[in-house]
């Protein structure tokens, strides 16, 4: 049964934040765990440091470099597992994956009041973990999904895209990466049982290995050889409040995960540091953020939005004055910003392409076109085609 279908919406270049490979990086705190776990499992610490080209692990309790070339990080990944001889070794690496490991970010998702928040949330930080990849959610409509078996409610899914799965030792890479991203939900979650459909991933199932480990790991059917690494579950888990989050600390500790990525986005040279436009103040990235991902299910509504951040309506609307911005203008640029894109796909329809905008009518969609561009829609997509 296949985990996508023609009725699941996606968010655009989910790999656009990615810095050059030259400079891709994982910082220490997310590195450790790999390294604690080689080490815990019996490796030889001394050999592995040659083979990885990282000496700082082959002695207990030394401190790892700040930060460490993506390059070496999956080096580290795939000589552990051929030393060791364990063909789940990234499994087990996700599975000792906490706090500690998303250091970076980690507190702020202990502060969101639902996994929707926490997921976009982990979408927007985890440049500060770590640049082997990026998050995306996909949730499908919710008239259901063609293709889809009947009964189930409708689902979303956690998508993770990744530019080093040509590299050796990738397969342990992905396989890290969604088992820590599932050992951490349950943890967010007060160690509940999170429900999950079904898993796949890109890379081919380990040869000779007992495939029912991944079921063990996930508690869900795993397929392999798919076209993109995902987890699929049940939409409302999204909607799901965290038992345990301090939504009170939610504020301060978001400007702070806003300031250290603003930082690395100007180490890096992305984003508003190649702009020679003025950079948007965090806090309007992160609204835009929201209301893409509002506007691919639904309107975009400020008290949503407010929601997904942790914040009042007020404070949302203070901040957003504050950074000379309002929440209309927003979303009308958000808007404008993909309606080019979605023209220029011939499969959908113009009715489609306002529903995806937000628009309960075709005739306001083409009255704010008109706007924005001074003909139609359906005269500008013609012009793009010719």
């Amino acid at each position: 049964m296949p985990l996508a279908s023609p009725d699941t919406q996606i968010s655009p270049e989910p790999l656009s934040s990615l810095p050059p490979p030259a400079q891709a990086r994982v910082v220490g705190a997310y590195a450790k765990t790999a390294v604690d776990t080689a080490r815990e499992l019996g490796a030889d610490m001394v050999r592995l440091a040659e083979a990885c080209g990282l000496p700082e692990i082959a002695q207990a309790g030394a401190a790892l470099p700040e930060v460490i070339p993506v390059p070496r990080y999956i080096a580290l990944l795939n000589a552990a597992a051929l030393q060791l001889d364990d063909v789940f070794f990234g499994l087990h690496v996700g599975q000792r994956m906490g706090l500690s490991t998303f250091a970076s970010y980690g507190l702020v998702l202990c502060t969101c009041a639902n996994f929707r928040a926490a997921a976009e949330q982990t979408r927007r930080f985890e440049g500060l973990a770590h640049d082997l990849g990026r998050s995306e959610i996909v949730l499908e409509e919710e008239k259901g999904a063609s293709g889809r078996e009947a009964g189930l409610p409708p689902l979303a899914h956690y998508r993770w895209h990744s530019p080093w799965l040509d590299q050796p030792g990738a397969r342990h890479l992905s396989e890290s990466v969604m088992a820590g991203i599932h050992t951490f939900v349950s943890w967010l979650a007060g160690g509940a049982s999170v429900p999950a459909y079904a898993l796949a991933f890109v890379h081919a199932a380990p040869a000779g290995a007992d495939l029912a480990e991944y079921q063990w790991v996930f508690g869900a059917p795993v397929r392999f050889g798919a076209a993109v690494t995902e987890a699929s579950f049940p939409a409302q888990v999204l909607d799901l409040p965290l038992p345990n989050a301090d939504v009170g600390m939610f504020p301060p500790l978001l400007r702070a995960a806003e300031e250290r990525l603003a930082q690395r986005l100007r180490e890096a040279g992305l984003a508003e540091a190649q702009s020679s436009a003025p950079p948007e103040a965090a806090i309007v990235q992160a609204v835009r953020a929201c209301i893409r991902t509002q506007l691919r299910h639904d309107r975009a509504q400020l008290p949503a939005v407010a929601c997904t951040l942790g914040l009042s309506v007020r404070t949302l609307q203070r901040r957003l004055a504050e950074a000379q911005a309002s929440f209309t203008a927003l979303v009308e640029a958000v808007r404008r910003e993909q309606v080019q894109a979605l023209l220029r796909d011939p499969q959908l329809s113009l009715t489609e392409i306002a529903f995806l905008l937000g628009y309960n009518e075709q005739s306001n969609f083409n009255h704010a076109f008109r706007g924005w561009f001074g003909c139609t829609p359906a005269a500008w997509r013609a012009r793009a085609a010719g």
